[in-house]
């Protein structure tokens, strides 16, 4: 019976890509004429907004990535990305002759995306204006699964509908490329299309406020005032970063590395131990001491040689802050999914298994803790602390276009391929954070992985005191911020 369902579905979704194919071709047919000119003409003629184009995409998709443009013209913005393996295709021939000639590094067709060969992976699949131009916008979506993985970035673009009478008074008078304009679908549209494909949207944006160049004004009004309230809605161009939700991965397939930055945690060690859950296949505790002065160190090497069931490693920082610590643990893990545990145990390591299977079962890539739903241990977190960090959290959310309640809980979970890839990219943000939260969920961001909230329930210390000072914590949240406001904001 499940064969049979099996076999139906498969049938319905070739029926949908064969009529998503159908009117493909029909739609070159009553393809409105061109003047004939190259599509590097248009590039030249309108270079100010194809830059800022590119330069969203830039933004988006890092480079070295595996990508797929589908309606790629002449291959400009796939070059723009840099990907270390590129395919491009379109239904005119026209554009990918000239593509091939322009960027012969990459592997461009004239087709449609059913009539590839092969169904490969991608980790980036580029919709730059296809969904207003495609017959069935959710074919489209469901068609793109055999090109997806796991990790996979579905990035649309589109223009918004309040565009629309300027754009077709510029193609009346020449000033851009004659182009159908068949579906005027808002960010809402889009997102719903996702859903019904099995679809996330990680996050969503507007950008181009002004598509023209006007010396230092097009500046401030793409990089500042598009982001007031209101005006942002006038922007050119709406865009999405989507995730496959389709793909499913067995919970107990994989191993886990917990690292434990610790420093004068001595009373804290053996419960640390005791206390933290095994998770998958396997499970390694990794406890980096930093030059702590209440024999912690020792404690640590007593605790490993009296569990000897547990699978525990010990290292000692040569450099300085948590930061520091949970990268040097990071480096000597050797499991699929990475755990930041603090070793004052005011995050209980009980809860760890659902940031374990938040991960696995798909439901985000970056697991962040937060320490402000559930009620608090009586001096757990001082008042003006609880304040600052609803403010932070906040603000931080509005940076990074995903929602991070709490951003300086130290529970924190993410894949070890994920967190490779902000390391390799670390130098876009430096190494300013002390802490390594905000590297974390500033690398995230940056690299599109869906960040997801889990509750905890936050207890008051019962050994040590704490190694934050809340000034120097406010100060670099204040730095922080700026950072993110001149990273991801105004660029």
């Amino acid at each position: 019976m499940n064969q049979s369902k099996q076999n139906q579905k498969k049938n319905v979704e070739a029926d949908q890509l064969d009529v998503l194919e159908q009117e493909t071709q029909k739609r070159e047919l009553k393809k409105v004429p061109e003047d004939h000119k190259p599509f590097s003409y248009w590039l030249e003629k309108n270079h100010y907004y194809h830059h800022r184009l590119k330069k969203f995409y830039r933004f988006t998709i890092p480079e070295g990535m595996r990508v797929l443009a589908l309606q790629c013209k002449n291959g400009y913005l796939l070059d723009a990305v840099k990907p270390s393996y590129g395919v491009g295709i379109d239904t005119d021939p026209a554009v990918i002759a000239e593509a091939k000639e322009t960027y012969s590094r990459y592997h461009f067709y004239a087709s449609a995306l059913n009539d590839l060969d092969e169904k490969e992976p991608f980790d980036y699949i580029m919709l730059s204006s296809i969904t207003m131009d495609t017959y069935d916008i959710q074919a489209l979506f469901e068609s793109l699964k055999p090109f997806c993985h796991a990790g996979t970035r579905i990035v649309i673009d589109s223009y918004s509908y309040v565009w629309e009478p300027v754009l077709r008074l510029t193609q009346k008078f020449g000033l851009r490329r004659t182009t159908l304009f068949k579906n005027w679908v808002t960010s809402s549209d889009l997102k719903n299309l996702l859903y019904l494909a099995d679809y996330q949207v990680v996050h969503q944006s507007r950008f181009m406020l002004l598509p023209v160049y006007l010396p230092v004004i097009s500046t401030i009004f793409n990089t500042i005032i598009k982001h007031i309230p209101g005006i942002n809605r006038l922007c050119l161009h709406q865009a999405i970063v989507a995730r496959p939700t389709f793909i499913k991965r067995d919970a107990q397939d994989y191993t886990v590395s917990i690292v434990i930055p610790c420093k004068n945690e001595k009373g804290n060690i053996e419960a640390a131990v005791k206390r933290t859950p095994q998770m998958g296949k396997f499970t390694e505790l990794i406890f980096v001491d930093g030059n702590s002065t209440d024999g912690t160190l020792d404690e640590i090497k007593r605790i490993a040689k009296k569990y000897p069931d547990k699978s525990i490693s010990i290292h000692v920082q040569k450099g300085k802050g948590k930061a520091d610590a949970v990268r040097l643990g990071f480096d000597y893990a050797i499991g699929d999914i990475l755990m930041i545990l603090d070793a004052d145990l005011t995050a209980s390591p009980e809860e760890l298994p659902k940031f374990y299977y938040a991960l696995v079962q798909n439901k985000g890539e970056c697991i962040n803790g937060s320490r402000l739903v559930y009620d608090m241990e009586n001096g757990a977190m001082r008042l003006l602390a609880f304040f600052a960090n609803f403010f932070f959290g906040r603000l931080i959310s509005w940076l990074l276009s995903q929602r991070v309640k709490d951003t300086l809980c130290g529970t924190k979970v993410l894949w070890k391929e994920d967190y490779n890839t902000i390391a390799r990219s670390r130098s876009y943000f430096g190494k300013f954070d002390p802490f390594g939260d905000f590297d974390l969920l500033f690398g995230a961001a940056k690299m599109n992985l869906k960040i997801v909230d889990i509750p905890v329930h936050y207890k008051d210390r019962t050994y040590g005191t704490t190694q934050i000072h809340k000034f120097y914590c406010l100060w670099i949240l204040l730095a922080m911020c700026a950072i993110a406001t001149k990273k991801f904001k105004f660029r």
